[in-house]
């Protein structure tokens, strides 16, 4: 860096500014690449920064004669340099200068070669998911359940198509602290911890019923994730991130947290609620913690821009509207008194505050992977409600940066599950009762209504008779039937899944070149709706594939071909083609319905190296596997795929 700066007086006498801008322009470039790998500021980095803005700038104006547009540029970097902004923020500042003037000498395509490009995209699945802890104030409810098999299909899609990464995280669990426990607490006649017990429990045992298979089950109240909590806290306090400070404001407990008085509005009642949630606020005023979130706005916005992913891209736009309209942030706080909230996690040397409990809730993701020790996987992937973003995607970034650990770089956002077109709610008696949608419709059953039909982008309805209606027509009729008829003794007496060539098949079975040009799209279909968080469209599509070949059975008849000596091959093939699509749709429906898609190979007597996303991205052309199998032999015992709902 000095180097470059060195440079400075034979660049100005030796070399054409043509020549000398864009080599400074380079240098200052793989500073703001290291500042953007490093996540934190460096005062003698910033100083050099500003020392290359002022010399640049000079630079430019020593060679266009002092004309006016040069005079605006070096009064631009004097404001940069005598503002009292951050790091990041002046980086980003002299970054739309830079630009500016590259567009004025006619630099572009320079700009374009050297510039930082920091946004991604999203080319596999992440290695950490996890879902919102979930508050224990009240017993599980459908949205809850819908989540976590999202987050559960996410984590299962992504162990399918990377086998050999064994170091792969699935956080869930349950958020014990703050008032709205307390107060749940309270009305039960029972202890806190006593209460976050059994409530807990009870979310455990309906992950376990679903099949959830999460790797870490985060609560609150643990040792170890307290002991996380207070590390990251004095972490802030010591970088300057944390003060204490008067606030007062209008504090919604449901949501547990503090609301801006224009976000608020008087009902015709007189109460004054919420306008996002619409639940009632309370005016507060006490001595908290502050955590500086205007002291990292800058950088905020820098990794929404840049850097974060979000699925479905209508919550990013939000997202980006919700950031413009708050204009400057405002530092929030981050405890509670004790005198107000008991239930929660002291202070460190501070008895008479609680840690705020959104800020507590946050952590359990670094509790998760490890932290304050050093991270197995970082940094997570999440899914959230939609009612959640403003935590997920404006505060926990900016207490990660400030706290110079990297914050998440994708986050998938779904929309709610509405009852019969209608908010559910227990004023309303609507609120669906998981456990009876597992008991009714079975854990896979209920599973894959909720994926096909959820839809993450906007709300989606749920009712009994949907639910039934979906899956009678797909589980029972589609695939089920398809299933039967295949493994059935009178049309595959001998119970064998032969191999055949594709050009044998292509030959013969002319009827079936449709159903073998789609298998061949079908899996990369998939992954990218999956990874895309789309569970529903990959569905869709395998289920149109299910049609097809149910349509080749109807056309070609195969259960005319079973007496007729000379057609014995022809009706092998259309088994093998039928055997073949049902294990291509089992293994894509893995991550969806994992029970039922593990019964259907186990019957088809499929080996283990052929249940992989690998095994069925390149469907019907002869492999390694194919070749070593040539014929299988179906499990003999009885199978029912999905039991018609009544």
């Amino acid at each position: 860096m000095c180097k470059c700066l060195g440079r400075r007086q034979k660049l100005r006498n030796e070399e054409q500014p043509d020549q000398a801008f864009p080599q400074l322009l380079l240098a200052l470039i793989r500073i703001q690449r290291k500042a953007y790998q490093d996540y934190h500021s460096v005062e003698e980095d910033y100083r050099q920064i500003c020392e290359m803005q002022t010399i640049l700038l000079k630079l430019t104006i020593t060679h266009m004669d002092t004309d006016d547009y040069a005079n605006y540029l070096f009064k631009r970097a004097e404001q940069l340099d005598g503002n009292h902004g951050n790091y990041y923020g002046r980086l980003s500042q002299f970054r739309h200068v830079c630009q500016t003037f590259l567009y004025r000498k006619n630099y572009y395509r320079c700009y374009q070669i050297i510039s930082l490009s920091t946004h991604k995209t999203l080319d596999k699945p992440p290695n950490f998911i996890a879902t919102p802890i979930f508050y224990v104030n009240s017993v599980p409810h459908l949205g809850h359940l819908y989540t976590t098999v999202y987050a559960d299909a996410i984590y299962r899609f992504s162990k399918l198509v990377q086998p050999l990464n064994g170091n792969q995280i699935f956080s869930t669990g349950t958020d014990e602290h703050g008032l709205k426990v307390q107060r749940s607490a309270e009305i039960a006649g029972q202890e806190p911890l006593f209460y976050c017990d059994n409530v807990s429990e009870k979310f455990r045992q309906l992950f376990q019923l679903s099949d959830v298979s999460y790797t870490h089950y985060m609560r609150t109240t643990d040792e170890q994730h307290k002991h996380a909590v207070k590390e990251l806290w004095n972490t802030l306090l010591q970088n300057g991130f944390i003060y204490k400070s008067i606030y007062k404001g209008f504090y919604s407990v449901s949501d547990e947290t503090f609301v801006p008085e224009e976000s608020t509005h008087l009902n015709l009642d007189g109460t004054r609620v919420s306008t996002e949630s619409g639940q009632p606020v309370e005016w507060h005023q006490e001595e908290n913690y502050m955590f500086r979130l205007s002291a990292v706005q800058d950088q905020l916005v820098d990794w929404i821009n840049n850097r974060l992913i979000m699925k479905p891209e209508n919550f990013y736009e939000i997202l980006k509207t919700e950031i413009r309209n708050l204009g400057t942030l405002h530092d929030i706080s981050v405890s509670r008194s004790r005198s107000r909230l008991k239930w929660g996690i002291e202070v460190p040397n501070d008895s008479k505050q609680v840690i705020y409990v959104w800020f507590d809730a946050l952590i359990n993701y670094l509790t998760a992977a490890g932290y304050p020790n050093s991270l197995q996987v970082w940094p997570s992937a999440h899914l959230i409600g939609k009612d959640i973003l403003k935590f997920h995607a404006i505060y926990w970034p900016a207490f990660l940066i400030a706290a110079k650990l990297q914050p998440p770089e994708l986050i998938y956002c779904h929309s709610h599950w509405l009852y019969e077109e209608k908010k559910m709610s227990k004023s309303l008696g609507n609120v669906v009762d998981p456990y009876k949608c597992v008991e009714q419709f079975t854990s896979d059953g209920i599973r894959y209504f909720l994926m096909k039909e959820g839809t993450p982008q906007s709300d989606s309805n749920f009712n009994m008779e949907k639910v039934k209606i979906c899956l009678n027509a797909d589980l029972a009729n589609t695939f089920g039937n398809l299933l039967n008829r295949c493994t059935s003794l009178k049309l595959n007496s001998k119970q064998h899944f032969t191999y055949y060539e594709l050009d044998d098949i292509k030959r013969s079975i002319p009827e079936a070149n449709e159903i073998v040009k789609t298998s061949q799209t079908l899996a990369s279909n998939c992954y990218q709706a999956y990874l895309d968080g789309n569970f529903y469209i990959g569905i869709n599509q395998i289920m149109d594939y299910l049609r097809m070949v149910n349509g080749l059975m109807t056309i070609t008849e195969p259960w005319k071909m079973v007496k007729q000596c000379d057609q014995q091959d022809r009706l092998d093939m259309i088994l093998y083609i039928t055997l073949e699509s049902i294990r291509i749709a089992s293994v894509l429906l893995q991550p969806i319905i994992p029970r039922t898609s593990e019964q259907i190979l186990d019957k088809l007597n499929v080996h283990s190296n052929m249940r992989t996303w690998e095994s069925v991205v390149d469907a019907f052309r002869q492999t390694q596997e194919h070749q070593e199998r040539q014929t299988a032999q179906l499990k003999q015992h009885k199978y029912v795929l999905f039991s018609k709902l009544q």
